[in-house]
């Protein structure tokens, strides 16, 4: 069985290393093809795989053979191939699938900017602008309405995998209001007023986010505890509640980021309970992905991922006391805070 080599020397390893691309583009092409949903519990021959996804034998071997170098399917000796842990991420059906993910790293608009790092590191600036003369999601909904989906789709998978893990970790016992600041769809929203069932809640993000908001808060279940919010959180937070949630938004230029802190401060008072949840560049456990994720970010919207101490940074200097700061999983943590008073 062909398995994840560890530790090569260092003149291997640099050369794998600048070969990433392929990497990434043979993970992007077996969750394009469908191969992780076709492969069963039972291992199958290539012929068979070939057969169901449509393409020929021998190139589909060689992709499958490069993935399981890095522990993505596994070659046993007879030829076949069969799922490891990481390859079953890759179907549709898995509750914890990241291909949604795989593929939005791996957009066409990444290989024009990947290129260009050297040029964003020199001057702090997003290079997309200059690549397609539009802001960047300007760029994805009016010239890339295919990645713009694939965003969506990878967005909200991903909220619905953390919004769980939010909701189970936050203490909102004694709060009777919840706001979701940028909540996307509501997927935390919804999760905390299933946890308390007496709880309001508000979701607020941009018009065109919030129009596919979750069923539940519009019509469904929840839809008389829960408000709809549409607007530029960056503009104005026109919502008082006991407990502000913001996740995963405090990516932008310092100055918005400045700006939110403060429409939020301002819309809760002294004493409100504001709870910002973020990847760290420092978190030991997810420091490749993250940095990298770091990266994109300089490269599409000029924005950056936080360490603990950048992060604390801004919140204090936006008036926050920082009381407490915890994993919600491997790759996001909680910055409980509360407005000084």
């Amino acid at each position: 069985m062909t398995t994840a080599e560890t530790a090569p020397p260092p003149p291997m390893r640099l050369r794998e290393l600048v070969f990433g691309a392929a990497c990434a583009a043979a993970v992007r092409a077996a969750a394009r093809l469908g191969v992780a949903d076709a492969l069963g519990d039972e291992p199958k021959t290539v012929e068979d795989l070939a057969a169901s996804v449509k393409t020929e034998p021998k190139p589909l071997r060689r992709l499958l053979r490069a993935l399981s170098c890095y522990g993505v399917f596994a070659e046993h000796p007879d030829g076949t191939f069969a799922h490891t842990d990481m390859s079953r991420l890759l179907r549709e059906d898995d509750p914890n699938s990241l291909r949604a993910i795989a593929l939005w790293c791996t957009e066409p608009w990444t290989w024009d900017a990947w290129p260009k790092l050297d040029e964003a590191v020199r001057t702090g600036d997003n290079v997309v602008e200059s690549l397609y003369g539009k802001e960047f999601f300007t760029y994805l909904n009016e010239d890339a309405p295919e990645s713009a989906d694939v965003f969506n789709q990878a967005m909200t998978r991903s909220s619905e995998q953390s919004a769980r893990e939010v909701a189970a970790l936050l203490d909102l016992s004694g709060a009777d209001s919840v706001a979701d600041c940028g909540g996307g769809q509501g997927h935390v929203v919804a999760c905390l007023l299933d946890k308390y069932p007496t709880m309001r809640g508000s979701l607020l993000d941009l018009p065109r986010v919030v129009e596919n908001a979750l069923p539940r808060l519009r019509t469904g279940d929840l839809a008389d505890r829960a408000e709809i919010v549409p607007g530029d959180v960056r503009a104005s937070v026109p919502v008082k509640a006991d407990v502000y949630v913001i996740k995963n938004i405090l990516e932008w230029d310092d100055e918005s980021t400045a700006r939110l802190l403060g429409n939020v401060t301002a819309a809760g008072g002294p004493g409100t309970r504001v709870i910002v949840i973020e990847n760290l560049v420092d978190d030991t456990p997810s420091m490749r992905f993250s940095t990298a994720m770091d990266l994109l970010l300089l490269l599409n919207v000029g924005g950056a991922k936080h360490t603990t101490e950048s992060m604390t940074g801004r919140l204090t200097s936006a008036g926050l006391v920082v009381d407490d700061i915890r994993p919600v999983n491997p790759y996001l943590h909680a910055f409980e805070c509360h407005v000084a008073g």
